[in-house]
């Protein structure tokens, strides 16, 4: 399994990113995929998941502000982000998860900065 994040970069607060995770190998529709985050001298936190295509679920701080949504005939999940704000600063980092065992991509950094 072979998981690679991109769509990483620098915006002003109140503008949007959308980032993408591909996915290859045994990871398909039915496993649960996931962004988690790692702001500067912090532990990394769940952001984000969805599982089948429709069952998806937030960290509080981003509810109303990030959608991930995947499609599955790309292997594809994206997280767009909205009304973004300095403290989303981080690396993002998408997981897949299958046959018990989490797989983690290398991680895109977002930078929220005027």
């Amino acid at each position: 399994v072979q998981l690679q994040a991109s769509g990483g970069g620098l915006v002003q607060p109140g503008g949007s990113l959308r980032l993408s995770c591909a996915a290859s190998g045994r990871i398909d529709r039915h496993n649960v995929m996931s962004w988690y985050r790692r702001a500067p001298g912090k532990p990394r936190e769940f952001v984000a998941n969805i599982v089948e295509s429709d069952n998806t679920h937030y960290t509080e701080s981003v509810k109303g502000r990030f959608t991930i949504s995947r499609d599955n005939a790309k292997n594809m999940v994206y997280l767009q982000m909205n009304s973004l704000k300095p403290e989303d600063t981080a690396v993002y980092y998408c997981k897949g998860f299958h046959s018990g065992i989490d797989y983690w991509g290398q991680g895109t950094l977002v930078t929220v900065s005027s």
